[in-house]
């Protein structure tokens, strides 16, 4: 394989280095104008590039790879990714995202969250809100805290094979029509006041 390599010097378009793959048909070139260095690698169906300006560097390529033991990312301003297609970050190791201040996330159509254990702590309050909402355990579900308080605007409901309720102290029914209904109704205590 012969290359074609070409040097030129110009005092009003700085130095341009060109090395041809007329085989391959790819190109190579360096420019450097005073203003801006440009690397060039152009083949048969795709072009590279990289520029560099005193306050800016700019790449395009069709696929950017980066490899190393550390990687280290920073800037003292914003930071921004974007991806047209599907954005992917895996790691083997444990994963962290950190903020000082607030976090949002959101998706278009669906989000979803999975793993063997999952916890959620807030220091102040904690609100979960749906035009339905579902909370399920396939073996045991538990919701406990100092006050407990199960309200609904409509109606509510609770069901089960059985179901127990029972107070430490005082228990309260009220209703202004209040109803006991079983095939087979208890009422049992050392004391039974009615009416």
């Amino acid at each position: 394989m012969a290359l074609v390599c070409k040097i030129e010097l110009c005092q009003t378009a700085g130095i341009t280095l060109t090395v041809e793959n007329q085989d391959d048909e790819i190109t190579q070139t360096a420019t450097f104008d005073g203003t801006t260095i440009t690397l060039t690698c152009k083949g048969k169906e795709t072009t590279s590039y990289i520029a560099q300006t005193s306050d800016a560097i700019t790449i395009s390529c069709q696929t950017f790879t980066v490899e190393a033991d550390t990687i280290t990312c920073k800037s003292t301003k914003d930071t921004s990714h974007q991806a047209e297609g599907t954005f992917t970050i895996d790691s083997t190791g444990d994963a962290k995202v950190n903020t000082s201040a607030n976090m949002t996330i959101s998706a278009s159509t669906t989000l979803s969250m999975s793993a063997a254990d999952i916890s959620a702590t807030a220091q102040d309050s904690a609100s979960l809100t749906a035009s339905t909402t579902t909370v399920n355990g396939d073996s045991k579900t538990s919701i406990t805290g100092n006050e407990l308080a199960l309200t609904a605007q409509s109606t509510a409901s609770m069901e089960g094979a059985m179901v127990n309720i029972s107070a430490q102290s005082t228990m309260d029914i009220e209703g202004s029509t209040t109803t006991l209904t079983g095939k087979i109704t208890n009422i049992e205590g050392n004391l039974i006041k009615l009416g």
